[in-house]
């Protein structure tokens, strides 16, 4: 059970997340099914809370400009630059399938939390934002987990 709890926190670190969490579990010899559900379980929690909790993050870092956390602020509003410009050609063109499409590519740099900040910025409703996030992680894991049954079979 351990193991699987493992599985569940690595699949909310931000560009880890569930794509990378079920390649680390199956390598390790967990079993494939309580690996699947506890990657698909922290994709499904970050794409609920991510999209609540953003304009929060967003309002806090904005206000640390002016303090001693400057750095800090500066890093995370980089941070945001930088999505803006890979998301935007993904998101403007294709809308709904391209955030899909733009979170289930299983690069650094993509994914649910990329995803979700994408949505943020780009002023996507939560409500149109949410399913897309929960599709393209769930195919970000299946691109991920294909190969590493395979490489499973081979070793």
């Amino acid at each position: 059970m351990n193991n699987l709890i493992e599985i569940f926190l690595l699949s909310l670190i931000p560009t880890f997340e569930g794509r990378y969490a079920i390649v680390y579990g199956i390598g390790r010899g967990y079993s494939i099914l309580g690996t699947l559900i506890m990657a698909s379980l922290g994709i499904l929690v970050l794409s609920l809370v991510l999209p609540i909790a953003l304009p929060f993050i967003d309002w806090v870092m904005l206000k640390l400009e002016a303090t001693s956390l400057r750095k800090f602020a500066e890093l995370y509003l980089g941070y945001v630059g930088r999505v803006r410009r890979k998301a935007h050609p993904y998101v403007e063109r294709w809308g709904f399938l391209g955030l899909v499409i733009f979170v289930a590519i299983p690069l650094p740099g993509t994914g649910v939390w990329t995803g979700s900040l994408a949505a943020y910025l780009f002023g996507i409703e939560k409500r149109e934002a949410i399913p897309a996030l929960i599709i393209g992680g769930l195919l970000s894991i299946l691109i991920t987990l294909i190969p590493s049954l395979g490489a499973v079979k081979i070793f």
